[in-house]
């Protein structure tokens, strides 16, 4: 089973990078795979730490792909890392194993502290529809726009009956950075 989290790492000189992950646990380990090349990699191999967020707010999500909101961001308290302010939960990982690959490298990591800060209030279709449209809005450049368009027309139906304040400003700002993504290809947009 993979979760959709928020992975917070530091680069060399301390600045937090934050992105959208899919986790999976493996033999008591969590595993990534990021793409080669990625910040997210790059910054792991070099401090050999990464924090997991956990988070019900999909403007995390849609933020970081489309850069509209800037992270309250908090230090860690077992490793050298930073952690979302307003997550529902963390772990602190380190990573213990590297298992290469030209495309993408799996990385184990044992939990060293974790954390509840906040209650889950529920599932909400909305968010995972956000959830799933970020997804998308991550792969423009490999998935045909047709598919694109087919499964906005599916989740959308998702955003319009359940959707909530944060659901639809996250959803607003991926169907701006698919509509940008589409205009400089053909100056139509999806909207």
């Amino acid at each position: 089973m993979i979760y959709e989290a928020i992975i917070s790492t530091l680069d060399a000189q301390g600045k937090p990078h934050v992105a959208p992950f899919g986790v999976r646990d493996e033999n008591d380990l969590v595993v990534i795979s990021p793409f080669k090349p990625s910040s997210t990699l790059e910054n792991i191999l070099v401090t050999q730490c990464a924090t997991m967020n956990l988070t019900d707010d999909v403007r995390i999500f849609a933020g970081a792909l489309t850069r509209h909101q800037s992270l309250n961001l908090t230090p860690t308290t077992h490793i050298q890392g930073v952690r979302l302010a307003n997550t529902l939960a963390h772990k602190e990982l380190k990573l213990v194993k590297v298992q290469d690959d030209a495309i993408r490298p799996k990385l184990f990591f044992e939990v060293v502290c974790e954390a509840q800060h906040q209650i889950f209030q529920g599932f909400n279709r909305a968010q995972a529809a956000v959830i799933e449209l970020a997804v998308l809005a991550s792969r423009l450049h490999l998935l045909p726009r047709d598919k694109i368009e087919n499964e906005i027309k599916y989740l959308k139906i998702a955003i319009d009956k359940t959707a909530g304040e944060r659901e639809l400003q996250a959803w607003g700002w991926l169907i701006e950075k698919i509509d940008n993504f589409y205009a400089t290809q053909s100056g139509e947009n999806l909207a």
